[in-house]
């Protein structure tokens, strides 16, 4: 009975469960789209935060707009992660700026549309590059910090972001993709660069787990981002047809996710692929009628 006793005298609030506010995070792509939200989320919960990404200035509006919402802070890096020179550039003012981070959000992604036969070699390398060897090398770079203050019950957290591109398989010429890329044109590298995030994610939490590093994969279905804003303005039925919910993702589904992964609550999470798509995937679940509005 000891143990059910333990249970009953845990403090077992929110407040404690998802308290942000020792959280110092680092969010790879962290300047719009889902990077962004990951950010806005710790930082309303009163995270130090910092945001990575090529354009300063895009960096510096998001700085701003989320210093303004607070109580957490914000802070930019520039940052290039095309490849292993990126990333430890990136890691190592990561090390000027803090000697603990205790999150790391691997956010960082492009997408590619091209012709199936005429599909250069350029958006296989890029995305093979950005959308899976930078999350290596990345985790591998910041593991130091992430060590920093890892016990068993609070854990660093390594928060993948690969998508359920990386699960499901469609006609991507179709213009099925969640509007991707456009008709005629497919995103043939990218689905298969997200199941290697995927997979990525599954050993480095292997590994990782007994150095009390727990690492997580978040697969979003279609969120407003940059990446989708094409496939929202022209395939606004192809996207809701397969959404029993009927809308698509919001920032406070991104972001509940994220807060849950990065605190107590989400201390005994380990090698997830959490799958955030409001049942498109799983519940088979197809519309009868056409003309929806998102």
């Amino acid at each position: 009975m000891a143990h059910a006793h333990a249970s009953s005298k845990a403090d077992l609030t929110p407040v404690r469960l998802f308290d942000c506010s020792h959280i110092v995070a680092l969010v790879t792509g962290g300047a719009t789209g889902i990077g962004e939200m990951a950010a806005s989320g710790l930082i309303q919960g009163g995270a130090r935060v910092f945001i990575a990404s090529r354009k300063e200035s895009e960096l510096k509006k998001t700085a701003d707009r989320l210093n303004k919402l607070g109580p957490g802070k914000c802070s930019y890096i520039v940052a290039d992660l095309k490849d292993k020179k990126g990333c430890d550039d990136l890691v190592a003012k990561v090390k000027n700026e803090t000697d603990r981070l205790t999150v790391l959000v691997n956010n960082t992604g492009a997408t590619w549309g091209a012709p199936y036969d005429d599909f250069p070699e350029s958006a296989w390398d890029k995305l093979m590059r950005l959308n899976v060897s930078s999350i290596y090398y990345m985790t591998v770079g910041l593991e130091p910090l992430l060590l920093k203050e890892a016990t068993p019950t609070n854990p660093g957290r390594v928060i993948n972001i690969a998508s359920m591109a990386g699960i499901t398989t469609v006609d991507v010429t179709a213009g099925d993709d969640g509007g991707l890329s456009a008709p005629g044109h497919g995103t043939f590298s990218y689905g298969p660069s997200k199941a290697a995030c995927i997979h990525l994610s599954r050993i480095q939490a292997s590994k990782l787990a007994p150095k009390n590093i727990n690492v997580n994969c978040i697969c979003p279905g279609v969120f407003p981002s940059r990446m989708t804003n094409y496939g929202m303005e022209q395939f606004t039925d192809t996207l809701l047809e397969r959404q029993p919910t009927g809308r698509v993702g919001k920032p406070e589904d991104l972001a509940g996710l994220v807060i849950y992964l990065s605190t107590l609550a989400g201390a005994h999470s380990v090698g997830n692929v959490i799958e955030l798509d409001g049942g498109s995937t799983r519940s088979g679940w197809r519309s009868s009628k056409k003309g929806s509005k998102l």
